[in-house]
């Protein structure tokens, strides 16, 4: 049997897995105030809100440090067996926030969450490398993308209509089934990697593996991709040139995924069911930023522009979007014009993000692309973490634009990184002195 545009196929379960991936990260920031109230009744507001932030801090901490972990089990066992594992006890661990009772049990069971969930990002680098020839990476890669956003257009409405119906016990074990219930197709369609895959065409493997990297000459095979150590990776300043640029742009996404509901809240004076009708508008800027970006650079490459001239436009072109709306923020006026702009922010963000998840498989091997996405995804998540962690003092008063202020600086940092330390976006090759 073959199966046509299978490529596409796999691009699709991938989405599908970060659709779950974020319905699930995001339950438990719909259902706090349901939870709060349940086991903390007699604690304020504000003491509540230091309970969440530590919590969420957490989260980030160990999703920095499973983007390393899972970065190196991608490149060990592969994407198929990677993709299980990582989902597998994502959504175990989803299921378990049902018997947690307090600080600590939530913390542990986030901890866990963090860990597994950080596997979808550079496995998604990974099977895009696999999977998609250099043309066609930043639209996967945008496509990837926009499952993170209608993730979050989704679950804001989602948990609240399922709260509705269920406690919040039942809604995380409904959750986490849902990811379970994604390996079922997953081990169906992907069960080898292009290369030997049963069900792909002679036609659209040969389109795969020849179009896997722009400069290869005609028969070349992985033996003459550039597969470095991790101390020599290290050393290469196109390395650090991905990681500081992941570490700068990240903490912008997540000072949205986390505080866009306590900021309606406590800016606006929104209820939950107010927060519901608003809070999912700037994840559409995100959608539609995540395929703008993809689209962009493959009609770029199409019109024979350099992968290096390409990737520089897109991200460039992101920050561009960003910078401005960021100061914006500091005084928007209305609500609708608040979260407008968070969907200008979102969308800018995702345009560029696309393109520097792609600049690991635009400069390694196929063995090291996980390895160099774990280490700039890990570098991106404690950034992260470190803004997260900082919010309930920078926002003191309800008072957002030190936070605002800092997100603007960083994509300014962001784009400065690309410029400043990738040079020439090409497949780097071995220094003489290690042959």
């Amino acid at each position: 049997m073959k199966l046509k545009g299978l490529r596409w196929w796999v691009v699709t379960l991938v989405a599908l897995a970060t659709v779950i991936n974020y319905i699930d990260r995001q339950s438990l920031n719909v259902l706090w105030p349901q939870i709060a109230e349940d086991l903390y009744p007699n604690h304020s507001e504000d003491e509540t809100k230091q309970y969440f932030a530590l919590i969420s801090t957490i989260f980030v901490f160990s999703y920095a440090f499973g983007q390393a972990i899972f970065g190196r089990i991608f490149d060990w066992i592969g994407t198929r067996l990677g993709f299980a594992l990582s989902i597998g006890v994502w959504s175990i661990a989803t299921a378990l926030h049902a018997v947690a009772n307090g600080l600590a049990t939530f913390s542990l069971f986030r901890g866990i969450l963090g860990v597994a969930e950080a596997g979808n990002w550079p496995g998604a680098t990974k099977a895009n490398a696999e999977w998609f020839p250099t043309r066609e990476r930043a639209l996967a890669q945008g496509i990837f993308n926009s499952g993170a956003a209608i993730g979050g257009i989704i679950a804001i409405p989602l948990i609240a209509f399922l709260s509705v119906y269920f406690s919040w016990q039942v809604i995380f074990i409904l959750v986490g089934l849902t990811g379970l219930l994604w390996l079922i197709p997953w081990f169906v369609l992907v069960k080898m990697p292009p290369k030997e895959h049963p069900w792909l065409s002679d036609a659209e493997r040969d389109y795969i593996l020849t179009g896997q990297r722009e400069d290869a000459a005609d028969g070349a095979d992985d033996s003459d991709d550039y597969n470095p150590k991790i101390g020599e990776m290290l050393s290469r300043r196109q390395s650090w040139g991905v990681i500081l640029s992941s570490a700068f742009i990240d903490p912008i996404w997540w000072l949205f995924v986390f505080w866009i509901p306590i900021y309606l809240s406590q800016v606006y004076g929104m209820d939950v069911k107010q927060i519901g009708i608003y809070g999912w508008v700037p994840y559409v800027g995100a959608m539609f930023g995540a395929w703008f970006g993809g689209l962009l650079a493959q009609n770029r490459l199409k019109a024979g522009w350099s992968v290096n001239a390409t990737r520089k436009l897109t991200i460039t072109l992101g920050g561009l979007v960003m910078l401005p709306s960021l100061l914006a923020m500091i005084a928007p006026g209305s609500p609708t014009n608040a979260v407008l702009l968070m969907a200008v922010i979102l969308f800018g963000f995702q345009t560029a993000i696309g393109n520097i998840q792609t600049l690991p498989s635009d400069f390694l091997g196929g063995k090291s692309v996980g390895t160099l996405s774990g280490f700039s995804g890990m570098a991106a998540k404690l950034a992260a973490a470190g803004l997260t962690y900082l919010v309930p003092w920078l926002t003191l008063g309800g008072n957002y634009a030190p936070a605002f202020v800092i997100g603007a600086a960083l994509a300014v940092l962001s784009v400065a990184s690309v410029w400043i330390f990738c040079g020439e976006i090409k497949p780097l090759k071995p220094r003489a002195s290690s042959q």
